[in-house]
C-alpha cells in the first residue's frame, strides 16, 4: 500500500522535532551549549557566520527540509511491518551518510559530539517509523482492517 503525502510529511515533521531530543538532553546533562547542533548546521550554508541567531535562522529550514525528505525515502524504502524497528535501521542508516561520509566536508559538523548526533539520528529514525506505522494503522481502521492488515472479523471493528 502506498503511503499518502500527508502521512509522510507529518512524519517528517514529528522526526524534525523528536530528532533533537537525544542530543539536547545529554548537552543539558553535560552542562554544554544546546545551541551547538544548530550553529553547525547553519554553518553549513554560512561558513563565515558567527552570530548565533543567524546561524539558527539558516539551519532550522534546512533541517526542516532534510527531515522531511528524508521522511520520503524511509516510506518509500521501509515496509508496511515493524516500521519502528526499520526506522531505527533507517536513522542508523542516515546518520552513517549523513555524519560519517558527507559530514567530514563540512568542520562544523565534524566538530560536533559524534555520539549525541548518532542518537539524534536513531531518535529521528524510529519517530518517523512510529508515525508511518500509526498512520498505516488509522488508514486500516477506515478500510476496516483489523491491525494485521487483514479484513476484521465479522462483528468487529
Amino acid at each position: 500500500m502506498r503511503r499518502r503525502r500527508v502521512e509522510v510529511l507529518a512524519a517528517g515533521l514529528v522526526g524534525s522535532v523528536v530528532s533533537g531530543f537525544p542530543s539536547t538532553v545529554w548537552t543539558l546533562l553535560e552542562g554544554g551549549d544546546v545551541m551547538e547542533g544548530g550553529r553547525a548546521l547553519g554553518k553549513v550554508l554560512l561558513p563565515r557566520e558567527e552570530r548565533t541567531w543567524v546561524l539558527l535562522a539558516a539551519g532550522a529550514p534546512v533541517h526542516g527540509v532534510l527531515s522531511v525528505g528524508w521522511a520520503y525515502v524511509l516510506a518509500a524504502v521501509l515496509p508496511e511491518r515493524n516500521e519502528a524497528v526499520a526506522g531505527v535501521i533507517g536513522g542508523l542508516g542516515i546518520a552513517a551518510l549523513d555524519l560519517a561520509v558527507l559530514g567530514r566536508c563540512f568542520p562544523s559538523i565534524a566538530a560536533l559530539p559524534q555520539g549525541r548526533q548518532w542518537a539524534d539520528h536513531v531518535a529521528y529514525g524510529l519517530s518517523v517509523g512510529l508515525v508511518l506505522r500509526k498512520s498505516r494503522h488509522a488508514r486500516d481502521r477506515d478500510r476496516g482492517k483489523g491491525r494485521t492488515g487483514r479484513p476484521a472479523a465479522a462483528g468487529r471493528a
